[in-house]
């Protein structure tokens, strides 16, 4: 991912596009055939190889133009076929094209990352498809769910954040070789389609010398979403380390240490890094949002914010997403504390079968609801010393609609999981 962003790539993919363009100039008779197939001849020689940076930026020093700059460093490299270079074109279509090139490469390899994500979240789904743990609302016990639904939620998500990147892909990766504003009045379209073929990309229907900036709002948000979703997995992971809670950890290698003062720490240090991490790939997005609005035709007010947002949001991204794949692939999961914290409150997390089972017995809900709150917040303000299902069989007002063994229905812990198999279908496409 940093080799995309370095000078030496910037530069490779400028002299491609100027290389091509030259190509399709001499294919139509805008520039001499003979010429022109110099030119080519020259890049499939690798004229340019080592690309000479220093020497790029010494020019650069005196012209203050960075396009410049290059094209007299590669004009060098050639006869006088150099006149060429560039013929009819102006920075923008240069830098813009480029950009889209270098953001498509970066989409491919963040692509790949969350691919390999979604291959660990699978098989940690499956792995604990059916292991019992609490689900919480407000962080408080709700009722029951599996490890391995929490695990299929995260993957549903990613696998939308795969579809919104490859479609984010696509808007972005387009060509503009249409000249000053836009107008193609220097260059025939057909050297913009030429260049965009040769490129992989697609032709940029209208430009206004630049590539208009909606493309790459559209881009960075998806980032942003990405990154938001990396940093709800990574929190959920910090709640369950947390030491009252302890269902799942992050994998504490041999030798590691927690802290400099406290010898017995096992901390939640990646998961506490990808939060961070996420801010600072969210980050990027307001900035690029802003970019949209550019005075008429062009202005540079983006190009500064872009040289930094491109690198820093997707080597970030591509980071993150490597780092969160290992945290799951190498999650430590306690499926026996995640069957004591769900047991631990003397089995409230039930109180809503017993509402439904009064309420099918022939109670008003209001009812039903006041008899199994009655006895629940016994339940509660005992810590869980108490039992819900023994409080409710010794509540007279209750057992004279539900008998004993009706109750005990109510308790039974496989009932919340009789639709994992379906869920699973519709995230996985199967079930076992």
């Amino acid at each position: 991912m940093t080799a995309i962003w370095a000078a030496e790539n910037r530069f490779r993919i400028w002299w491609d596009i100027e290389v091509f363009a030259a190509e399709a100039m001499g294919q139509i008779g805008m520039i001499s055939r003979e010429d022109a197939a110099k030119i080519v001849d020259a890049h499939g020689r690798g004229v340019i190889d080592p690309v000479d940076v220093p020497a790029i930026d010494a020019i650069e020093a005196v012209t203050k133009h960075d396009v410049i700059a290059f094209l007299t460093w590669a004009g060098e490299k050639l006869g006088d076929e150099r006149r060429w270079l560039h013929q009819g074109m102006t920075s923008s279509d240069v830098l813009d094209t480029a950009l889209a090139v270098q953001l498509a490469q970066a989409s491919d390899i963040l692509i790949e990352d969350l691919k390999q994500l979604l291959a660990v979240l699978e098989r940690r789904a499956f792995e604990h498809k059916l292991t019992p743990t609490i689900g919480r609302s407000h962080g408080i016990h709700a009722e029951p769910v599996t490890f391995g639904l929490k695990l299929a939620q995260a993957h549903a998500e990613f696998a939308r954040n795969l579809k919104r990147l490859e479609a984010a892909r696509e808007e972005i990766a387009t060509c503009a070789i249409s000249g000053a504003v836009g107008t193609f009045a220097n260059i025939d379209p057909r050297v913009e389609e030429h260049v965009a073929r040769r490129l992989g990309l697609t032709p940029e229907p209208t430009s206004t010398q630049v590539i208009p900036r909606d493309r790459h709002a559209m881009f960075f948000a998806t980032l942003g979403v990405i990154a938001s979703s990396i940093e709800r997995l990574a929190t959920e992971v910090r709640h369950l380390q947390r030491t009252e809670v302890l269902e799942a950890e992050e994998y504490f290698s041999p030798g590691q240490k927690g802290s400099s003062a406290m010898p017995h720490k096992r901390n939640p240090v990646l998961t506490e890094n990808l939060t961070g991490l996420a801010r600072l790939v969210r980050s990027a997005v307001t900035p690029a949002m802003e970019n949209v609005a550019l005075w008429h035709e062009r202005d540079i007010s983006h190009s500064s914010v872009e040289r930094f947002i491109g690198p820093d949001a997707t080597i970030t991204l591509d980071f993150a997403l490597a780092r969160l794949t290992g945290v799951i692939d190498k999650l430590l999961v306690y499926p026996e504390r995640m069957r004591k914290n769900l047991d631990r409150m003397g089995g409230l997390v039930h109180s809503q079968r017993v509402l439904l089972a009064l309420t099918q017995a022939g109670l008003s809900r209001e009812d039903a609801y006041a008899k199994v709150q009655r006895n629940a917040m016994k339940v509660w303000e005992s810590d869980g010393a108490l039992s819900l299902l023994d409080l409710l069989k010794a509540d007279p007002e209750v057992t004279a609609v539900l008998p004993p063994a009706k109750l005990e229905e109510s308790f039974d812990l496989g009932y919340h999981f009789r639709q994992v198999d379906t869920i699973f279908t519709r995230v996985f496409g199967r079930s076992a």
